[in-house]
């Protein structure tokens, strides 16, 4: 977006006399260089997506191909130097491979030939003939595609140029169409190679695919409970609160149970042979432990905070009121995930197609192979960065678009007559004059994530060097870039509080934002946190309930199928889902909390310089302040609510 001018205002005053918190007042243009860093950076991302367009291939990943580089379900273009290129196979769909039951990997590739046919063997072929009667009934022709079904029986060179007999029974399986044989003992064989040792990727994928109804009823069922959950604090109560607490007490002992049973049953099971099923039954356990840690510290703490929660529904409510002068603020993570959900469709759409992205190579025997072109990885690490930093850009501009809404009503003289459009005002604001400043903002919390991505990738590489030593730093390295992203998001969050408010850039607002918090720390602070902390065990709620949907559908598939990965997927996404509707509130109380201490900063509460806050706040500011420090109210800090006494300003 281009800035309309340098400036503009609000009122009488052209320029400020002196830099200090004037509420609306002074509007220009914020960190306009990071804008213009920002379109440079995308400019790249659109040159890699019209490059992985042209040079991709996804269908290769999506549909299987077999060994000549033909790509099955489609009609094929032909490879220079491979004949049996270029062929027709939008009626063979099936990847079939001749030597299912003896498959090996010799220098990372298969010892088999694969082939597209219309459809696997139901059942055991013995011989030749009757691998010409399958072809001939069927349509499926199972030997090299240069043989005749009719020279099956008579060629000299049949043995070699057809599958080895005997062709086991083998059924599709869901990812890439493959023809998996179904005799115990060639079953164990191809999945010990196929599955097990030729790519954890497509191992996972399986695993998605094959449950993808599943996963999308999972995702559903978390959007219902997001949205249940946002009703329930948009009319919270203390009766509901207490309901509320009670859910995520049983619904976190009961999926850590149903946890540790799944894993007994996995450890009790002496048929795991699978890759894929000892990596279920180690994901459980992995789940177990973490989720037993999270169980025991949030039951700890609810325990201690439990006396807080009759304060916590009045700050609810006093939210509520805030969002009740603008209530289609409760819409804004629609749209907000409705542009995640399309820009992380179109990322992973051109992710596959650099996967893809490979010049064929002709080998012996006319077969094709891909091989990666050169400066791909630069690419991938190129657009891994987009994703993050695009994803936290449009985080952020919800964020900006809510502050300004809550700064818009909370700075309005006349609270009987709210502000007309004060989410199209402040998202007019924010793509007319601080685009800049939540681009940096999200650079910043980038700069954060990329380090902490390096650090998982080269511990991961680096598996058989591990030693306690290198262990204990990785996780101290991985606490502190932690740590560091969940400060830098409630910077963040202030920084663009302030900019609604002064108008200033990054920098500034995150300076000034420091500085009157600091002074102010003791009003609100621990019942704020507190009424986080009741918005984070809602999405732990969401969670819950989700994941335990999942335990009981995925549970029954346990052969083929990594579906510990996609239950892992469906609880990321559910807290997304959650995180993206419930931080609506938890962004109003941070902003009202900062709004409230700029009030206090430039007025003093005489007729001349009156508060902005109405009543009902300053009546729960008194009885929170004298609830929650007895030593701010012997320095004079405290707040009193009596009639005819006044909000006094912290002394500083």
């Amino acid at each position: 977006m281009q800035c309309f001018g340098a400036e503009y205002l609000v009122s009488a005053e052209s320029t400020p006399r002196q830099r200090e918190w004037r509420p609306q007042i002074y509007r220009r243009c914020t960190d306009k260089t990071w804008l213009f860093l920002f379109f440079l950076f995308w400019t790249g991302l659109v040159f890699i997506t019209g490059y992985s367009v042209v040079a991709g291939a996804v269908g290769r990943l999506l549909f299987g191909y077999d060994s000549f580089g033909n790509v099955c379900g489609k009609k094929n273009s032909p490879v220079e130097g491979a004949p049996l290129s270029g062929q027709d196979m939008t009626l063979k769909k099936h990847v079939f491979f001749m030597n299912s039951c003896n498959l090996e990997i010799k220098d990372v590739r298969l010892n088999s030939i694969v082939l597209c046919v219309s459809s696997c063997p139901e059942e055991q072929l013995d011989t030749l003939e009757e691998v010409q009667l399958f072809a001939n009934n069927n349509g499926s022709f199972l030997c090299i595609y240069s043989l005749n079904s009719f020279d099956y029986t008579r060629n000299p060179n049949a043995d070699s140029l057809c599958p080895r007999l005997p062709v086991p029974p083998s059924k599709s399986f869901p990812l890439f169409n493959r023809c998996i044989p179904q005799t115990p003992e060639c079953y164990s064989l191809f999945t010990s190679v196929l599955i097990n040792d030729v790519d954890s990727l497509h191992r996972i994928l399986s695993g998605i695919m094959s449950g993808r109804d599943t996963v999308l009823g999972l995702c559903i069922l978390a959007l219902a409970l997001s949205l249940a959950m946002m009703f329930t604090f948009r009319f919270i109560s203390t009766l509901l609160v207490h309901i509320f607490i009670s859910l995520v007490i049983l619904g976190l002992l009961f999926v850590c149970g149903v946890l540790w049973w799944l894993y007994y049953d996995y450890t009790s099971d002496l048929s795991t042979e699978l890759d894929t099923e000892r990596e279920n039954m180690k994901c459980l356990l992995g789940f177990a432990i973490v989720s037993t840690v999270i169980t025991a510290v949030l039951l700890i703490l609810i325990f201690v905070l439990r006396k807080r929660i009759k304060l916590t529904v009045e700050l609810f409510q006093v939210t509520n009121k805030a969002i009740s002068s603008s209530p289609f603020l409760l819409l804004q993570p629609l749209w907000t995930f409705a542009i995640l959900i399309f820009f992380w469709v179109l990322w992973v759409a051109v992710l596959l197609s650099l996967g893809t992205a490979g010049a064929a190579q002709v080998i012996e025997g006319g077969q094709v192979e891909y091989k990666p072109l050169s400066g791909i990885q630069y690419m991938w690490w190129y657009h891994l960065i987009g994703l993050i930093w695009t994803s936290e850009f449009i985080l952020a501009c919800q964020q900006m678009t809510i502050a300004g809404a809550v700064v818009t009503c909370y700075f309005n003289r006349n609270k009987n007559d709210p502000p007309d459009h004060p989410i199209l005002s402040s998202l007019s604001v924010l793509c007319c004059y601080h685009q800049g400043t939540v681009i940096k903002g999200s650079f910043l919390i980038t700069l954060v994530r990329i380090p902490r991505i390096i650090l998982i990738y080269v511990y991961n590489t680096v598996k058989e060097k591990r030693n306690a030593w290198s262990k204990c730093v990785f996780r101290c390295c991985f606490c502190c870039f932690w740590s560091l992203d969940k400060y830098l998001r409630h910077l963040n969050q202030d920084a663009y509080t302030t900019t609604a408010i002064n108008g200033t850039d990054f920098c500034t607002s995150a300076r000034d934002a420091l500085r009157i918090l600091s002074k102010n720390s003791s009003q609100l602070t621990s019942v704020n946190c507190f009424g986080d902390f009741i918005i984070f065990l809602g999405k732990v709620l969401v969670v819950c309930f989700t994941v335990f949907g999942g335990l009981m559908a995925f549970n029954y598939n346990r052969a083929l199928q990594v579906w510990t990965i996609p239950l892992l997927l469906v609880a990321f996404f559910a807290y997304l889902v959650a995180h993206s509707f419930l931080s609506v509130f938890e962004t109003v109380l941070d902003v009202l909390f900062l709004c409230f201490v700029v009030d206090l900063e430039t007025n003093d509460g005489s007729s001349g310089k009156p508060y902005f806050m109405d009543q009902e706040f300053l009546s729960f500011v008194g009885r929170s302040s004298k609830l929650n420090d007895a030593r701010a109210q012997k320095d004079g800090n405290s707040l009193r609510n009596e009639e005819g006494t006044e909000l006094r300003p912290i002394v500083r």
